[in-house]
């Protein structure tokens, strides 16, 4: 198989902290959405506004959360609240904070845990929120994308599964929405966090 690997960002908050951060909650993997349960005695029209007002309202309270610790880190930064694909989102935009997003974006991915499991405790309920920090998911989405398309080309002109470099959750989902939408090729996770990490194969 052939190890490919893919840009590492900048180092930010010490890896003992970062640890600390990861280790007050277990992550969940997002390679595959969650099934959502289905409510009855209400029309399709009132299920979907119901269901965005929820997830509004989870941004919110996680927005609450966030702005606290920006507080606690005296870090400046506009934070925005919004609904999108389906799922909660925050975003927090400005300047000095790369050490929010850290090595490979794993404060980010500690800290939307965090951020997840104050929604839960308020909710009581799992939250597929999903936090960014100074737009780095959408530039991680399109390096992520270039690897994928660079492991697809290696599968279809050597015909051997290439075997990418352990990913988070958010990572593998961004290379398998690209993989599953070329042909002749195919991809699957295999490995437990924080190894795990994804296949790319012919597709049979």
């Amino acid at each position: 198989m052939t190890d490919t690997s893919t840009p590492r960002a900048d180092d930010s908050l010490d890896a003992e902290e970062t640890e600390a951060i990861g280790a007050t909650v277990a992550t969940g993997d997002d390679d595959a959405d969650a099934d959502e349960t289905e409510e009855t005695g209400t029309t399709g029209t009132e299920k979907k506004a119901a269901g965005e007002s929820e997830l509004f309202r989870q941004s919110e309270i996680a927005a609450d959360y966030v702005e606290g610790l920006l507080d606690i880190l005296d870090y400046d930064g506009d934070i925005d609240e919004l609904v999108s694909g389906g799922r909660p989102v925050v975003e927090v935009v400005g300047a000095r904070l790369q050490n929010l997003v850290g090595q490979r974006g794993a404060t980010l991915e500690a800290l939307q845990e965090l951020a997840r499991l104050a929604v839960f405790r308020q909710t009581g309920s799992p939250s597929r929120l999903l936090l960014d920090v100074g737009g780095y998911r959408a530039t991680r989405r399109k390096e992520l994308a270039a690897v994928a398309r660079n492991a697809v080309e290696k599968v279809k002109e050597h015909g051997e599964p290439v075997r990418l470099e352990p990913m988070s959750a958010f990572e593998r989902k961004c290379v398998h929405d690209v993989v599953n939408a070329m042909s002749g090729v195919e991809s699957e996770s295999e490995g437990v966090e924080p190894n795990r990490r994804i296949i790319v194969r012919p597709a049979d």
